[in-house]
């Protein structure tokens, strides 16, 4: 067996700051419907850390009250089923991309669905996950200038953990939120201790 490196105990997956984090979320156009489900999509991943295969696989009774509050019911790895609370701005964009597209009332329906169909016009349709990468986070990332080696989904998945921990979550939680089967997975996310704005850097004076 190889040992670890020194240092491999912080992610590759690139994280956004806050700041771009919140250019991308604002990306997509408000009136469109394409433009309604894709910020949908954004905040959903921003404030969930869903995988991109999660979020796909999400029907529109997965979005429901539990306890008073609206809770994403999220099908992951393994089978295993987790329940989130809603982000309220996440709830707003979903309830508004939901009453544009018309398929809200429907329980069985895949909560995304794509907004046009040139093969068959089937539109009540899981969108694929491959699409979520390519025309959705890619596509607004080069436009706003984020695009940068390594983005996907995933770096949307990184900035949700890493900036849930920096505000004091507990790494257990985030664990749990993210559906990690070991902690040392989510700790790749834990990115407090390499604040570049706290390096010694700039306590250097001449």
């Amino acid at each position: 067996m190889k040992r670890p490196r020194e240092g491999s105990n912080e992610g590759k997956t690139p994280a956004l700051s806050d700041d771009q984090a919140r250019l991308l979320l604002e990306a997509p156009p408000e009136k469109t419907l394409k433009g309604k489900r894709d910020r949908a999509i954004l905040a959903t991943l921003l404030y969930h850390g869903l995988r991109r295969e999660e979020l796909c696989r999400l029907q529109v009774k997965d979005c429901s009250q539990r306890r008073g509050l609206m809770h994403l019911r999220v099908h992951g790895k393994g089978g295993k089923i987790r329940f989130l609370p809603v982000h309220p701005r996440a709830l707003m964009r979903i309830q508004d991309y939901l009453e544009a597209a018309g398929h809200g009332a429907d329980p069985e329906a895949p909560l995304f669905q794509p907004v046009k169909n040139n093969r068959s016009g089937t539109l009540a349709k899981h969108l694929a996950p491959c699409s979520v990468h390519r025309n959705i986070v890619v596509k607004y990332a080069r436009e706003m200038g984020l695009h940068f080696p390594g983005f996907s989904p995933h770096a949307l998945r990184a900035t949700a953990a890493t900036n849930a921990l920096d505000h004091g979550a507990d790494i257990a939680r985030v664990q749990e939120w993210l559906g990690h089967a070991n902690i040392s997975t989510t700790r790749l996310y834990d990115r407090r201790r390499s604040r570049p704005e706290e390096s010694p850097t700039f306590k250097v004076e001449y």
